[in-house]
């Protein structure tokens, strides 16, 4: 039997014999490299990408951390400051209060109050230079966002749901109700009736 014969009976499927090939020759691009060439450069081009963006991501991850840490510091030092602020302003209201006590036991009670009346003018002043502000109450309509309703009275002089009077003063800080005002409000009175009707 001649080689074309047996090359013929592999064709035909003889499951044992194999049939000879020849090896492939590497696969080459355009530009003349083998696939495994470019392969290995693409590799190296990617893990190059992938090393920046992560110094990138850490990078930026250290900045963000130093940034939070830097605002909490800020912020706190801003509350201490406006603290400060605040004490030294009350500081003289304190020293007024300890000049009409010693007033007051040297001398009458009169002066006392007017030592204290001083004081309390002083310190309302102080206040309303930083914004603070009474809320009108008395004689207005009931408001439930700037008024508590402690108590309902009937009223034959007022109107339903007006504030007859202010138990205790209500503040506002630039629009923002600090304490609302505690109020009674007038509702309506019932008419009487007799068992003779």
């Amino acid at each position: 039997m001649d080689s074309q014969s047996k090359e013929k009976k592999n064709k035909e499927g003889n499951p044992h014999v194999k049939p000879v090939t020849e090896p492939e020759a590497p696969k080459t691009g355009a530009s003349g490299r083998n696939e495994a060439e470019i392969s290995g450069e693409m590799y190296e081009e990617l893990r190059r990408e992938r090393d920046e963006y992560l110094e990138t991501l850490q990078r930026l991850q250290a900045e963000f951390a130093n940034f939070r840490k830097r605002v909490l510091r800020e912020s706190e030092q801003a509350g201490e400051q406006a603290s400060r602020q605040i004490i030294q302003d009350l500081l003289p209201v304190l020293d007024n209060f300890e000049r009409a006590i010693k007033a007051a036991a040297e001398h009458d009670r009169e002066v006392l109050g007017g030592g204290v009346e001083l004081v309390y003018g002083q310190l309302r002043d102080l206040l309303a230079r930083r914004g603070l502000c009474e809320i009108e109450a008395h004689g207005q309509p009931f408001d439930p966002t700037r008024h508590e309703a402690v108590l309902c009275q009937p009223s034959t002089e007022h109107e339903e749901g007006t504030v007859m009077e202010v138990l205790e003063k209500g503040y506002q800080l630039d629009d923002k109700v600090v304490r609302p005002a505690k109020v009674v409000i007038s509702q309506e009175e019932k008419a009487k009736t007799g068992r003779g009707e």
